[in-house]
């Protein structure tokens, strides 16, 4: 068989791994396909459905209800070697007796971490590694963040005219973009576990932070206030209305919260987001102002950029970042592997940030 082939497969396979985003958290995204090379045929299929729940492997094995031996196996993530809330995929893939297995990427999981794969190796079975690994990466790069740092994925989206403001001097950007971008930025949310957003867009803005999509979950609220500039009152302030979503506020003033309301103190970016994630965020999409925003970027904490651009121009108001000292044009923050979609008259532009 071609890589062409297995490439083909494996793109089955990263659709397939798609079904499981926001119920499979904070596992990874994986499909699995069971293939008769002779017949070129696909046999089944499965993906990781529910957290706590039989991984993709063992799904496609189930739905084909029929011999695997001398099958081959495509999946986008090397299969799992240990016990967790489910048995060893590695020993399930040696026992139905496949003949080769393809992996778009190893896992970053120290605990399986080319262990599965050598697993399969001593068994006899084939194993190519490595198709369309990029793309297997994209598609778990919250998960590798998780596992390689133990920290959220950071994704910090924002919305700008042509000139890069956010809003007028007196604080008005409602609506700087067109409704499809707007509901777009609904969809961006209800992928990730938190949304995270400072002081100063509380207190101007009062926002909702919450997914006016039908049948999603609202994020954790995260509100960053470590210069205590606001006084709780959930009568006054949307973010912290008690509607059955988890609240969490970064504030290193004594005064006593609702109960309902966790509350931890700030000392520094890395010890917050390492906080976080051993609090069961995993991802947190950023929804700030200027300050929060360069405060992330200058830190290295931000992973990823979503702006949204609407052909406007204000010429003054308010930056989405600013202060950043940069003299020589190689002292700047470098994007990679960007990307764009059309929205209307409005443009995403999609980019991660390389760190060094």
């Amino acid at each position: 068989m071609t890589n062409k082939i297995y490439e083909k497969l494996m793109k089955k396979c990263i659709a397939l791994a798609k079904k499981g985003v926001g119920k499979v958290e904070p596992n990874p995204y994986v499909g699995a396909i069971i293939y008769d090379e002779k017949k070129q045929k696909i046999l089944s299929c499965g993906y990781h459905e529910k957290y706590g729940e039989a991984h993709a492997e063992v799904n496609a094995i189930k739905n084909l209800k029929k011999i695997c031996k001398n099958k081959t196996l495509i999946v986008n993530l090397e299969p799992c070697s240990h016990w967790g809330k489910t048995p060893p995929c590695s020993d399930l893939i040696i026992k139905s007796e496949f003949k080769k297995v393809i992996v778009g990427m190893i896992d970053p999981n120290p605990l399986v971490k080319k262990n599965g794969i050598n697993q399969l190796k001593k068994a006899g079975i084939e194993v190519i590694e490595g198709i369309l690994e990029n793309e297997c990466k994209k598609l778990n790069k919250i998960f590798i963040k998780n596992m390689v740092h133990k920290k959220p994925y950071i994704m910090l989206k924002t919305a700008t005219t042509l000139d890069g403001k956010i809003a007028t001097p007196i604080y008005n950007s409602k609506w700087i973009t067109n409704e499809l971008s707007r509901n777009q930025v609904q969809k961006l949310r209800s992928k990730h576990c938190a949304i995270m957003t400072g002081s100063g867009t509380i207190l101007h803005d009062n926002p909702n932070l919450n997914v006016r999509i039908k049948n999603k979950k609202n994020p954790t609220r995260i509100i960053f206030d470590p210069n205590n500039k606001i006084h709780i009152d959930p009568d006054k302030i949307n973010v912290f209305k008690n509607n059955g979503v988890r609240i969490i506020l970064i504030n290193n003033s004594k005064i006593k919260t609702p109960d309902y309301i966790e509350k931890i103190e700030y000392n520094d970016f890395n010890s917050l987001f390492l906080k976080l994630y051993q609090m069961g965020i995993y991802s947190i999409m950023i929804e700030a102002g200027s300050g929060l925003n360069s405060a992330l970027i200058k830190a290295n904490e931000v992973d990823e950029i979503n702006q949204f651009i609407a052909p406007k121009i204000f010429g003054c108001g308010l930056d989405f970042i600013k202060n950043f000292d940069i003299k020589n044009v190689d002292e700047c923050v470098k994007l990679k592997d960007i990307s764009t979609k059309r929205f209307g008259d409005n443009v995403l532009i999609n980019a991660i940030i390389e760190k060094d």
